[in-house]
């Protein structure tokens, strides 16, 4: 019977075998490519500082507008609401039309944002 070789062993004293001839060594082995970091794949992305210029850019837009919407619209207007009636600028009056829409829609949508939290929450611990 002839007797093969034992596999080498890592953990013995004698280190790994040294590599074949000809072929590279594992200093000059190529790694993997590094993988390259949000500031490399793309220099100019936004941040949270562009994203709070842009707000304040559409929020001074919406200002003019608004200033511009008031002075035409000064007209005195009735309104009559539930039994409450009075005379308002126009513009007033719609701009308290829209404010009163925008927190009823909030409301709601903080309600159905609440609603699926609390649903996320029951189903990870169930």
């Amino acid at each position: 019977m002839t007797e093969t070789p034992a596999p080498h062993d890592p953990t013995s004293p004698s280190g790994p075998p040294p590599p074949p001839a000809g072929s590279p060594g594992p200093e000059t082995v190529p790694g993997p490519a590094p993988t390259p970091t949000r500031d490399h794949q793309d220099p100019l992305r936004g941040s949270r500082t562009s994203g709070a210029w842009a707000g304040v850019i559409a929020a001074a837009v919406l200002l003019i507008l608004l200033i511009v919407f008031i002075a035409q619209n000064t007209e005195s207007t009735d309104i009559e609401f539930l039994g409450f009636d009075g005379s308002l600028p126009l513009a007033v009056a719609l701009l308290i039309a829209t404010v009163v829409g925008m927190v009823v829609a909030g409301a709601v949508g903080s309600l159905r944002i609440l609603q699926l939290r609390r649903r996320i929450k029951r189903d990870r611990k169930g």
